[in-house]
């Protein structure tokens, strides 16, 4: 290959930032998706006649089947490509979401089964989403570069409340809130003919130039990764998950995602039920104050990587580039706790907004993943994690669930979500040691 874009660090077209704009609307319309039921929570639970504790077994439902999917979702990334795998993966999600809409349909006995098998479906479906993500920003990104772009995809889950919460939550007040659901589901099917006409592999992209193709594989980009002849045939390699799950560095970056992942979900399932329920708010004003927070995870999301790839290019270590910023979030993240002492909704909201922006900022969890996952298997690698960092869907909605039920008070809730930010931390700090790829054992 030519080593001129290297040379001279220009390219004649950079249609890796339009791929990544597509994967960024794509993630914040699952991100919309998942949250759905927590903006329309309170009125679903009053129609369906559903306690705390039901609802957050509902809410653990998407979990479950998340979680089961990881594994097999991964490898079929691996096997089939992440065009395909990701089609339908978005294709059966919208029309889980969609379906949603004509629970109120069945008779009150049969309502909440019928939710809790549909947000089953829903995981099921976009399981294979993130380790996709992984999987197409490592193809088309160079290594100084995939910070950066693996910060901005997963920051479409803070863009997507701070959009999303204020429509979603003016349907629910205006016109109820089956028409959540059925909104959602007609986006989801526009995306997927977007998608379909526009996301191709780095090497049969009509629109790559040459020079661009050069400069993201020089850079380490794996442009090559769904070519013929490069995609796994074989079933999911066992061996392969046996060394991944006894390395040392691979689980505390496993175990540190699921730390974190149990602060996203905290807000994605009981934060606007916390200030309906706790504070008094109406759903109205929850879905437009639910976007702040939300809108300071994205700026910190970006913000994020941006200063990891900075502290990278600055001389850093691959490992202290990660670290640094992972570190800082976690800490901020914290502030969540201080919620419990005071009454005053403004301060409250602030708080919110700063263990958001701090989560957000120490995000870097896919980033990591890029940096260390075997090269031969960075679908399966991402599925791992993701088993890892997604058990926090079924454990966070569950947990709160019962500890809002058995106390009435988010008090012991928000302690949890803080917790959980100081063990993220403790896994970088002590567990991961030096960032670097893992090489397998053939055997």
């Amino acid at each position: 290959m030519s080593t001129t874009p290297l040379a001279t660090h220009k390219t004649t077209s950079h249609v890796r930032y339009v791929i990544l704009l597509i994967i960024f609307l794509v993630t914040a319309v699952n991100y919309a998706d998942r949250a759905t039921l927590s903006i329309a929570g309170t009125s679903v639970a009053k129609d369906l006649g559903l306690d705390p504790g039901q609802m957050g077994e509902i809410f653990s439902a998407f979990g479950w089947a998340y979680l089961v999917m990881q594994i097999p979702g991964g490898w079929l990334l691996d096997r089939f490509g992440s065009k395909r795998v990701y089609t339908y993966s978005l294709f059966f999600w919208s029309l889980f979401t969609l379906l949603q809409g004509f629970v109120g349909w069945f008779p009150l006995a049969y309502g909440a089964f019928t939710l809790f098998v549909l947000r089953f479906m829903l995981g099921f479906a976009e399981a294979p989403s993130f380790p996709a993500n992984a999987r197409i920003v490592a193809a088309w990104f160079p290594t100084k570069e995939r910070g950066t772009a693996s910060a901005i995809f997963n920051s479409a889950q803070y863009f997507s409340l701070a959009i999303f919460s204020p429509l979603l939550g003016w349907l629910t007040y205006a016109l109820g809130w089956m028409h959540v659901f059925t909104v959602m589901g007609v986006i989801g099917f526009i995306l997927t003919i977007a998608w379909v006409k526009y996301l191709h592999n780095p090497n049969k992209h009509p629109s790559v130039s040459r020079a661009e193709l050069d400069y993201m594989a020089a850079g380490g980009a794996v442009v090559d990764m769904d070519a013929p002849g490069s995609i796994s045939r074989d079933g999911p390699k066992w061996n392969y998950i046996k060394q991944m799950l006894t390395d040392r560095m691979m689980l505390g970056v496993f175990f540190g995602q699921y730390f974190i992942n149990s602060i996203t979900w905290f807000f994605l399932t009981w934060f606007p039920i916390y200030l309906v329920q706790d504070k008094g708010m109406s759903i109205l004003k929850v879905g437009l104050v639910a976007s702040i927070p939300a809108l300071c995870g994205f700026a910190g999301g970006v913000l994020g990587g941006v200063v990891s790839d900075y502290l990278l290019k600055r001389g850093f270590s691959l490992t202290a580039a990660r670290k640094i910023p992972i570190v800082v979030g976690m800490l901020l993240a914290t502030s969540v706790i201080l919620c419990n002492y005071t009454n005053n909704n403004v301060i409250v909201v602030a708080l919110m907004a700063l263990a958001f922006f701090g989560k957000g900022f120490g995000a870097l969890g896919w980033p990591v993943i890029s940096d260390t996952a075997p090269k031969e298997i960075v679908g399966l690698c991402g599925g791992v994690f993701n088993v890892f960092g997604n058990v926090a869907s079924i454990v966070t909605p569950l947990v709160i669930g019962y500890m809002v039920k058995e106390l009435h008070s988010f008090n012991a809730a928000l302690i949890f979500v803080g917790c959980s930010a100081l063990a993220a931390m403790l896994c970088y700090l002590v567990v991961v040691g030096e960032i670097k790829r893992l090489v397998l054992v053939k055997s």
